[in-house]
């Protein structure tokens, strides 16, 4: 009879460490899915790929947080340490190093509207920069030909700037360049507007226009891309966005600021006669109507398939470049320390070289050369010492000599006017000038008598 073995041990499972992260990770996206979780931001960095990577923590706990480059550029508030925020995202798993981590897709700070921080950080980053200075304030021109318009083609703004552009100067040439200005895209399509007339020199005064509504509606004229696109124009900028109370960070750049878009058109052009047509109402509303629905049709649409398939293809994209900084890190490190040992060695050999530097032998020949020399120069002073006393002894003797001393005994040169020395009296007759020089004089005489000795 056939024994059958028997075995009461639990049967073993066992896990590569890929499986198991791979399975945690699976566990965690399937269960921590679209939360929020509420804490302080702290550690906030923002790497070289774009990925910013912060901590999020409460009294007793903290958790890893990244938020990646193509989400972080359209947030509206950008992390900062201190800060008491919701983070809205995902559990991941960074499988490099077995930590779990939150994929942040929103973020709003607690106790503050997030587009009025947000508002704040740019506005103070711009000023810091000097682009609210009225010393760069450009201004414009008394009489403008040709005006550059930028702003939705169907609103209703559009239609209050032309009606009140060409009432008031008959015969502007007037630009239009079509720009959305709320919503997705809308920032882009300002500034394209903007580079064009700065590209082109066409226009001599551009206004850029929006009309009235809410923070968010305004929202596109707070970006910073924005603001840049006002400050580069090469030609001056009034901005018109939103009602009279209505201050956005477009304004504070801009050449000069509109308090609506009609005043901006009055701004702009001196006074003309009134504009006899207007665009019909209907037609306007229909168009607006049509590309409200299109509109809502298209997010619609980006909604149920676009956004999911992008958002995972993100987060693969985005667990790749984090595994990227890793090694850049480690890399930087390494680099380093080769650096260092190299620089040690470097000095090390400077240090030997130095012993053996010949500058320290010329050095010493230098020093005993230059007291050789000392001695030769010392020699060379002694004969030139001897050499002056003799000269002056020689120049006594010499001037002892000269006739200009016998003269200062009372003895005189007489010549006549042929500059002969008078010697006999052959020399000088009777009548005849002669010059006599004394020591310290010369006379002019005429011989009045004169006898042989």
């Amino acid at each position: 009879m056939e024994q059958i073995a028997i075995s009461f041990e639990p049967q073993r499972k066992t896990f590569t460490v890929s499986e198991l992260s791979g399975r945690i990770r699976g566990l965690l996206a399937g269960e921590f899915t679209d939360i929020w979780v509420a804490g302080e931001i702290s550690g906030c960095r923002t790497a070289a790929s774009g990925h910013c990577y912060f901590t999020l923590k409460d009294e007793e706990s903290q958790i890893q947080c990244v938020c990646f480059r193509n989400t972080l550029r359209y947030l509206r508030f950008k992390p900062q340490d201190g800060v008491a925020a919701l983070v809205r995202g995902s559990i991941d798993v960074y499988e490099a190093r077995g930590q779990y981590q939150l994929i942040a897709d929103s973020i709003e700070p607690q106790g503050h509207g997030a587009l009025q921080l947000a508002f704040e950080q740019l506005k103070k980053k711009l000023a810091a920069e000097g682009l609210f200075e009225p010393s760069r304030k450009r201004p414009l021109p008394k009489m403008p030909a040709r005006i550059g318009i930028v702003t939705s083609p169907g609103g209703a703004v559009i239609q209050d700037l032309l009606n009140i552009l060409l009432r008031r100067f008959p015969g502007l040439h007037i630009r239009l360049y079509p720009a959305l200005v709320q919503g997705e895209g809308s920032r882009e399509q300002v500034c394209q507007g903007l580079d064009y007339f700065s590209r082109s020199g066409w226009a001599q005064v551009v206004i850029v226009a929006r009309g009235g509504g809410s923070i968010e509606d305004l929202w596109t004229f707070n970006e910073e891309m924005v603001a840049r696109a006002i400050a580069n124009c090469s030609v001056p900028v009034i901005s018109a966005v939103g009602h009279e109370t209505d201050f956005t960070i477009a304004d504070f750049v801009a050449d000069l600021r509109a308090p609506t878009p009609s005043a901006a058109a009055e701004l702009a052009v001196p006074t003309g006669q009134e504009i006899l047509e207007q665009i019909a109402g209907a037609e306007h509303k229909l168009t607006q109507h049509a590309r409200y629905r299109l509109a809502m049709a298209a997010r619609e649409l980006h909604q149920r398939g676009v956004e999911r398939a992008s958002a995972a293809l993100h987060r693969r994209i985005g667990r790749a470049q984090q595994r990227v900084d890793e090694l850049d890190y480690r890399m930087r490190g390494s680099i380093q320390r080769a650096l260092d040992a190299r620089r040690r060695r470097l000095e090390d050999q400077v240090t030997r070289l130095r012993g053996q530097d010949l500058r320290i032998r010329f050095g010493d020949v230098r020093r005993r050369l230059h007291i050789a020399d000392a001695a030769a120069l010392h020699a060379w002073r002694t004969r030139a010492a001897l050499a002056g006393r003799r000269l002056e002894t020689l120049s006594a003797h010499l001037s002892q000599l000269s006739p200009l001393r016998i003269l200062e005994r009372g003895y005189a040169i007489v010549r006549n006017e042929r500059d002969v020395v008078v010697k006999t009296t052959a020399d000088a007759p009777p009548d005849a000038v002669v010059d006599i020089r004394v020591a310290r004089a010369a006379l002019r005489a005429r011989v009045i008598e004169s006898t042989e000795s």
